[in-house]
């Protein structure tokens, strides 16, 4: 992995496997709802981040096991998933793993053609999250 971007902090607000979504407000965890179908990765926001695409904290996911919600954790990007309409997510490989293929590939099919997700790079990643006016609270 890279470390061009530095480290940045995320919380898990929902757990890979599972229907029940928190959302991270103020500080702590909310109950969201219960969606659909079990969210094929750990997914969560950068805490103090706004992403211009949707006003709200960039979003987050982590490749590999389950993390519980709440699950903090502090790790340079592994990749961005680009999407069309701005509301791009970093992609972290999880405390010890690197991105596994299965993983990325369960990500990318999660989204609707439509909205033409694709997998970049650490380095694209850190760009995009500068661009938005961003900068890493710490680096390795």
């Amino acid at each position: 992995m890279s470390d061009a971007g530095g480290t940045w902090t995320g919380v898990v607000e929902w757990t890979a496997g599972t229907r029940e979504r928190f959302v991270w407000r103020g500080g702590t965890l909310e109950p969201l709802r219960t969606e659909r179908w079990n969210a094929p990765v750990n997914y969560g926001c950068l805490p103090g981040t706004l992403n211009p695409a949707d006003d709200a904290e960039v979003d987050a996911v982590w490749l590999g096991a389950p993390l519980p919600v709440g699950t903090q954790l502090t790790l340079p990007p592994a990749g961005l998933l680009h999407l069309l309409d701005g509301d791009h997510k970093v992609i972290f490989a999880g405390p010890d793993a690197a991105p596994d293929p299965v993983a990325v590939q369960a990500l990318l099919d999660w989204f609707p053609p439509e909205r033409g997700a694709q997998l970049l790079g650490p380095e694209q990643a850190a760009a995009w999250l500068a661009g938005v006016g961003l900068t890493p609270p710490t680096s390795h």
